[in-house]
């Protein structure tokens, strides 16, 4: 069989998306046509569309939503590597603002001059996000000038805003505490600071584990056992792992934070320390991430709001409306505005996104020798 895909690239991340009457509806099923068409059954998803990377092994189904003030749902698939299966409890901003383009382009959202504004609702965890399309002249463009960093080419300009990430402060710290050591294995307690604001975060403070949070990405993946140590220990203390169950590799999301350092970038580019506030490097699933999820950076973002935590206690307190993020692919500000009580309720970051092909995927059958 065949179905209708569009495959966008937002941000720094490639992202297969479907409209909601093409593909089933239950998740179940669901689940088994993206292992097929992605042949993620495969380390190196050769026979199939995956990208065989976390970054690039990702998928969403797109609808128009009923919800009132909400212009489309989409549920986030990040389809394993090798694993044969599908990770569904967690969201992708990068992947959303893919979406808004897609909404766009697609006709599901109407023009509305030089931007668009498209609400979306991620139906895995029910966050609302808001995508600000360039579209000048009332028209939609399929290519632009836009970066992004991690990759030199353009794109249409999307400002994302994550509305609400933080939803109470008893959400966005669910242990109560902005701060505290964390014993993992049989090693010295690391500091940490675990928030929940647009996904479950744990931030370790570089420091304290003898790391900078400047790291090569070689030597993230050395580090990529510890780091998945820290989230299994940590995942119970947030409410994250149910009795009985074996912890994940999605939630929380798990990475280093530091100080400011001279730095070089994946694309060659000298970064100094004074360009900005906070050295940051993140896992996706069990691999560095080249740069950094754009949920991720609404938790480091929203943590530097809060006295005491990691975060604020490495920029010298609690931050301002903006924080540059230094990650491996460059510098990624985030805005925080409308800040209540210490909670930001709009979280805004500056993507772009573009449309790369409108496909058939051809899916083997069950039960045919491609399936088995």
């Amino acid at each position: 069989m065949h179905i209708p895909a569009t495959l966008v690239r937002g941000g720094t991340s490639k992202c297969w998306l479907f409209n909601q009457v093409d593909v089933p509806t239950d998740r179940g099923n669901l689940e088994r046509l993206l292992v097929a068409a992605y042949g993620a059954t495969d380390p190196v998803e050769l026979d199939g569309v995956g990208g065989a990377t976390p970054t690039t092994s990702k998928a969403a189904v797109v609808s128009a939503s009923s919800q009132p003030g909400i212009d489309v749902d989409y549920l986030f698939a990040q389809v394993g590597i090798g694993t044969g299966s599908v990770e569904w409890t967690s969201n992708c901003g990068n992947c959303a603002t893919g979406v808004a383009l897609y909404a766009v382009t697609k006709g599901m959202v109407p023009v509305t001059g030089d931007r668009t504004r498209v609400v979306m609702r991620n139906t895995n965890t029910g966050a609302v996000l808001e995508g600000i399309v360039d579209t000048p002249g009332g028209v939609v463009h399929h290519f632009g000038r836009q970066t992004v960093p991690g990759t030199r080419a353009g794109g249409v300009a999307v400002g994302l805003t994550f509305r609400n990430p933080a939803g109470t402060t008893a959400l966005l710290i669910p242990t109560g505490r902005t701060a505290q050591d964390l014993r993992v294995g049989a090693a010295e307690p690391v500091r940490v600071s675990m928030v929940t604001a647009g996904a479950p975060v744990v931030l370790v403070d570089a420091a304290s584990a003898g790391r900078t949070g400047a790291e090569s990405l070689e030597r993230m993946s050395a580090d990529v056992p510890w780091l998945r140590t820290v989230r299994h220990t940590a995942a119970p203390l947030m409410g994250l792992l149910p009795p009985g169950e074996e912890p994940g590799d999605a939630v929380p999301k798990v990475g280093l934070v530091g100080p400011p350092v001279p730095y070089t970038t994946t694309l060659g580019e000298p970064i100094a320390a004074e360009d900005y506030d906070v050295s940051v490097r993140m896992l996706t699933m069990n691999a560095p991430h080249p740069a950094i999820g754009l949920t991720s950076a609404v938790a480091v973002a929203a943590a530097g709001l809060l006295e005491g935590s990691v975060v604020s206690r490495t920029t010298g307190g609690p931050t301002d409306e903006w924080l540059r993020l230094g990650t491996p692919a460059g510098v990624v500000a985030v805005r925080c505005t409308d800040v209540r009580d210490g909670l930001p309720h709009r979280v805004t970051v500056q993507r772009a996104a573009r449309l790369l092909a409108d496909a058939r995927i051809y899916v083997p059958e069950a039960g045919s020798p491609q399936a088995a």
